[in-house]
């Protein structure tokens, strides 16, 4: 195995075009070097983005605040650009040493249906983009998840940064992991919801992600039409939970829990948020 350490992009991007499908990303480590060391991989190329400043800032921008791919989650804890529900699924994001190698950009590539973070960008409406020595792209976190680890990036592109939409005036933004241990566990469920009200009470606008729920990180499409325009009375959010649960999630048993009990909490969690329970 070969280990190419670009301190550019541009070197970065070049690594990645020579390498191939052969070649490996390498950000944080925290998903990569366990898949190397259980021998689940092998790959003849690994291109470390560590030591590419380029990627690692958090800077506003016009419309709302761009994070770099490096950014890490005790970055996120630092920055006063990240939205306080991102912020807060980054201190769920393992211990210290874990949030400190974990990245922005690893938690989007990796594609795993577990990732912490990836549900709050959903429901935040965010766009991933991506770079390659042919140019730019910017796809929605929707588009830009395909399947089970599996993702929209060419084998010569690298998730550049990920740009998160300004909060509109009175948003509502919740977020809830559920996990065996109460710190430092692989999610069993993640739940992000960000909703405004009109003048009447009524729902203006909903958006919601959800992870460790089906093969990939899901949008909530059904849970947001089904409460579109409506109140957010106790009977109704229950319905619409149940709902969300029938059509928006597709969850599997696994050695953390079973497709039944995802479901019954995910309603729940559906419900206390949007309650305030």
């Amino acid at each position: 195995m070969k280990v190419v350490s670009p301190r550019t992009l541009e070197a970065a991007l070049r690594a990645l075009r020579d390498g191939g499908k052969d070649a490996r990303l390498l950000a944080g480590g925290t998903d990569l070097m366990v898949e190397l060391e259980s021998g689940r991989t092998s790959p003849e190329i690994v291109v470390d983005l560590w030591s590419v400043a380029e990627l690692r800032y958090a800077r506003a921008e016009d419309g709302g605040a761009r994070f770099g791919a490096l950014t890490t989650c005790a970055d996120l804890l630092r920055t006063n650009e990240t939205p306080d529900v991102l912020a807060a699924a980054a201190r769920e994001v393992g211990a210290a040493q874990i949030q400190n190698r974990a990245t922005l950009g690893g938690n989007l590539g990796t594609a795993s249906p577990a990732a912490d973070l990836v549900p709050v960008l959903l429901a935040l409406g965010a766009r991933v983009r991506l770079a390659s020595l042919r140019g730019l792209r910017e796809l929605a976190v929707e588009e830009f998840l395909t399947g089970y680890r599996t993702t929209a990036r060419a084998p010569d592109e690298l998730v550049e940064s990920v740009f998160v939409p300004a909060r509109p005036p009175n948003e509502e933004r919740r977020v809830r992991k559920v996990g065996t241990r109460r710190a430092q566990s692989i999610a069993k469920l993640v739940v992000a919801l960000c909703w405004t009200l009109d003048e009447r009470g009524h729902v203006r606008a909903l958006r919601g992600g959800a992870g460790s729920l089906a093969e990939r990180t899901v949008r909530l499409v059904e849970l947001e039409r089904a409460l579109r325009g409506q109140p957010l009375d106790p009977a109704r959010v229950r319905a619409a939970a149940r709902t969300s649960s029938a059509r928006d999630v597709r969850p599997r048993d696994d050695v953390r829990s079973t497709a039944t009990y995802r479901r019954r909490v995910f309603e729940r969690v559906v419900t206390a948020l949007l309650l305030g329970g």
